[in-house]
């Protein structure tokens, strides 16, 4: 990239404004730790030859320290707990109101205005009390993936669209092979799976947790078909085994190792399956939706966001560093290489190069809308967890019904709402 450009964004302006506050390392001293979970899960190499391109344009060292994302989220978690969280850090939405309530995350709404950065160009961002926490760098879509040999295996001539459809399949897959239909990780010490594999489904039929931006999980029609249908897959055998121990990577180990037929999961493990599982013959598809519902389907998406913690010393640069992944060309290179969209809103990445089930993906996301009313949320992990556990009560048979799981779970949210 070119310094004319970086100039552009505002990271020549950035460094004057570190100077001006009293930095007085130079930047060939300083090196910055950035935490996160893209390493892992883009192509070998790619995030340190973007972070390189930083360094060679403002002297500033980048440590990469790159994990997959259950041990990145213990450590982010760790850090914030003892001031000792990395310089810079991978996030996701739902983990903004959590860090930032304790003071582990920086304010980016001061660091942004301390250097004139034009925020315009950002296609979001994640606030608490007003002022942005995390910016989305790339953004991911959450379709159905399929394994098409299953289906052929047992017999489903079509990838279902609808409730019933679903359900008639996994019988099928139960009947004549020793897969499994679908998963649902609800291990409590990382709740996602009620985001990602549960409410995807609530979603696409158009339903909702909240109203008016506060939980509304009692007298929720849709919500209860959708524990319904949840009891049925389990009840009939077809969900994987483990079910309360599983983590999102266990299940998609699963998937990689040909012995499940549907997992709901991001576009961002496209390549990591691709390059671990070449054989597998795999497709996206849209949700199923409830039986009789025709409107838009939402879809379930998450991002890998960024933000600087509290504790980092050389918070100006670290903006500076922000900022640089934010650029159009830089956000633009990095979407194309996560199978993402950008956050940038004046990106322009090439996709012509990208696998065809990314095109898919981006097909099925451009034909609904967006959606994930846990990103940002209060205490997001703890509303994820406290409906997790009242699932595996009412699929264990403690609770009795799911008007009392509903409620139990009603009183929890609302308890951190208010």
């Amino acid at each position: 990239m070119k310094r004319k450009n970086l100039m552009k964004y505002g990271v020549l302006t950035a460094a004057l404004a570190a100077m001006a506050i009293g930095s007085c390392a130079s930047a060939e001293d300083i090196t910055l730790e950035f935490q996160q979970w893209w390493g892992v899960e883009l192509p070998d190499g790619a995030l340190q030859e973007i972070v390189d391109g930083f360094t060679e344009e403002t002297g500033i060292k980048i440590e990469l320290l790159s994990n997959p994302y259950a041990d990145t989220k213990t450590q982010i978690a760790a850090g914030a707990a003892t001031s000792t969280m990395a310089d810079v850090v991978g996030l996701d939405g739902s983990w903004v109101y959590d860090f930032a309530k304790q003071g582990a995350i920086a304010n980016l709404t001061e660091l942004m205005t301390a250097d004139g950065y034009d925020d315009s160009q950002l296609s979001d961002q994640i606030k608490w009390e007003g002022n942005t926490y995390m910016i989305p760098v790339v953004n991911f879509a959450y379709p159905l993936y399929v394994n098409t040999d299953i289906l052929e295996e047992a017999g489903v001539e079509a990838i279902p669209t609808t409730w019933s459809e679903f359900l008639d399949a996994l019988e099928a897959i139960k009947t004549n092979t020793d897969k499994a239909g679908y998963a649902i990780p609800l291990n409590t010490e990382a709740p996602n799976g009620i985001q990602n594999q549960f409410s995807s489904w609530l979603w696409a039929s158009g339903g909702a947790l909240m109203q008016d931006g506060k939980p509304a999980l009692t007298d929720n029609e849709k919500l209860v078909a959708v524990i319904d249908l949840f009891k049925q897959m389990k009840d009939n055998g077809y969900l994987s085994d483990g079910a309360e121990a599983m983590k999102e990577q266990d299940m998609v180990n699963e998937f990689e190792n040909g012995r499940l037929a549907f997992m709901v999961d991001g576009i961002s493990h496209l390549t990591t399956i691709k390059n671990e599982s070449p054989d597998l013959n795999f497709t996206y598809a849209a949700m199923p939706v409830q039986d009789g519902y025709d409107g838009q389907s939402g879809m379930d998406v998450a991002n890998w966001g960024i933000g600087i913690a509290e504790n980092c010393e050389y918070k100006a640069e670290a903006m500076q560093f922000v900022e640089y992944m934010m650029s159009p060309e830089v956000n633009a290179k990095l979407a194309q290489l996560a199978n993402a969209f950008p956050g940038n809103s004046t990106a322009e990445p090439d996709y012509s190069a990208n696998d065809e089930l990314f095109l898919t993906a981006y097909e099925i996301f451009q034909n609904g809308y967006a959606i994930n009313e846990f990103t940002g949320a209060p205490t997001a992990e703890d509303l994820m967890r406290s409906m997790n556990e009242q699932l595996i009560l009412y699929f264990d048979g403690d609770t009795e019904s799911v008007d009392d799981m509903l409620a139990a779970t009603q009183e929890a949210w609302e308890a951190a709402y208010n």
